[in-house]
């Protein structure tokens, strides 16, 4: 069918305000659409109607609405797919769906994407008014948070609440992603042990690593995010500038029930005699049932597993028990000002001892002065980490301090 846009009424970027609102109708039956629009008109809504997903896509891009009404069948494009599409051009604009053949099925995924209405038609003008009216209402107010986040500081909150908007984003960050690296050293030997790769995102809605992570979560992702982190990471190590110092990545527990992380032909496996696998103890591994299985063809790869955040996760020893590492990373909030408090003093003293009784190399994290560097090596921590030697960056960032 042949885009054709009915009745819009400007083609100017920016809208004179109206008494009730911008909507935008999107319906391929053509007199369907005129009677909507009339019905709305009438009530002192400003309508631009189009018969598709495209003309939509369109209309969106190039003018703000209060409201979207979209029929769901369409050829080309669906009522369904025309939301996700919009997220990417307007987090806040609501969406409401119409279907002349309703199904359960249609309307839970409606509503888990964020149509925050889904009307049976043909749907009586009350009906209709008032759907429209709530949605313009919710319109203004989320324009208001969003100004009131913005007043206050609160930028990481910035991304759409619904779904789709999140999906929109994060395979935005997914596209922009790329890893930053700090150097972890030796302070016996004086030389580069390893980089830990950090991961890094353009997207300013997901505007840090927590925030991606968390989109990962509810999006059931986690395996996709996982798999990119791994790629860039080996991707980017291969330029370290020497052969013989390690790379530590980060996993998620969830991680490790994703069948990519164990294939022999990853990247990552290519290179896996040179890897340290951080798992944290922020995060509970009771899920994963066969742990101790899976660590074990890890192992037989050529990784190295290492315990992160130890001291600020779960308490017990299933973690150490599952896992067995070769090496412990002590959670930055243990070493902060460790030279005034000698609650800290001792329990680095002692988790450093222990750790070195069975084996394990203990890296002290988030180094940022010179008396917490000179406190954790007197206290047994010959691997440290820290902004004292060299923030976190592109591959790969200069050694000071040291």
């Amino acid at each position: 069918m042949a885009t054709q846009t009915i009745a819009v009424k400007s083609e100017k970027p920016a809208r004179a305000i109206t008494k009730q609102g911008t909507v935008l109708v999107v319906d391929d039956d053509l007199a369907v659409g005129r009677m909507i629009s009339r019905v709305l008109e009438a009530a002192g809504y400003e309508v631009t109607t189009v018969d598709g997903g495209s003309a939509a896509v369109e209309s969106i891009m190039r003018l703000p609405f209060d409201v979207v009404l979209s029929d769901i069948q369409m050829p080309a494009m669906s009522g369904v797919e025309l939301l996700s599409v919009i997220r990417a051009y307007d987090l806040d604009v609501p969406v409401i769906l119409m279907t002349g053949e309703p199904t359960v099925e249609t309307a839970m995924e409606a509503v888990s994407l964020g149509a925050i209405q889904y009307l049976q038609k043909p749907t009586p003008s009350d009906v209709l008014l008032k759907a429209v009216e709530q949605a313009s209402r919710l319109h203004r107010m989320a324009q208001i948070k969003r100004d009131a986040l913005k007043l206050l500081g609160g930028e990481e909150d910035m991304q759409a609440g619904d779904r789709a908007g999140l999906q929109t984003r994060f395979d935005r960050a997914l596209e922009s992603m790329w890893m930053a690296f700090q150097p972890i050293l030796d302070t016996k030997r004086q030389r580069i042990f390893g980089y830990e790769a950090l991961m890094r995102s353009r997207e300013p809605s997901l505007p840090h690593p927590g925030a991606v992570l968390k989109a990962a979560e509810r999006l059931s992702r986690l395996d996709e995010l996982g798999a990119r982190v791994r790629h860039l990471s080996a991707e980017a190590f291969a330029r370290a500038p020497t052969d013989d110092c390690l790379l530590f990545i980060n996993l998620h527990p969830r991680d490790l029930l994703d069948k990519a992380l164990f294939e022999a032909d990853a990247a990552l496996t290519k290179i896996a005699s040179r890897v340290v696998l951080e798992i944290t103890e922020r995060s509970a591994i009771d899920d994963v049932k066969d742990i101790q299985a899976r660590v074990a063809v890890l192992r037989y790869h050529g990784f190295r597993i290492a315990i992160d955040d130890l001291g600020a996760g779960y308490a017990g020893l299933s973690s150490f028990v599952a896992l067995s590492p070769e090496i412990v990373k002590l959670d930055m909030s243990l070493v902060r000002d460790v030279h005034t408090s000698e609650i800290r003093q001792r329990l680095i003293g002692s988790m450093a001892m222990l750790c070195k009784e069975m084996g394990m190399r203990v890296v002290a994290e988030g180094v940022e002065v010179i008396e917490e560097s000179e406190k954790v090596k007197a206290l047994g921590c010959d691997l440290v980490q820290g902004y004292l030697y060299a923030k976190p960056g592109p591959p790969f960032p200069q050694v000071s301090g040291f």
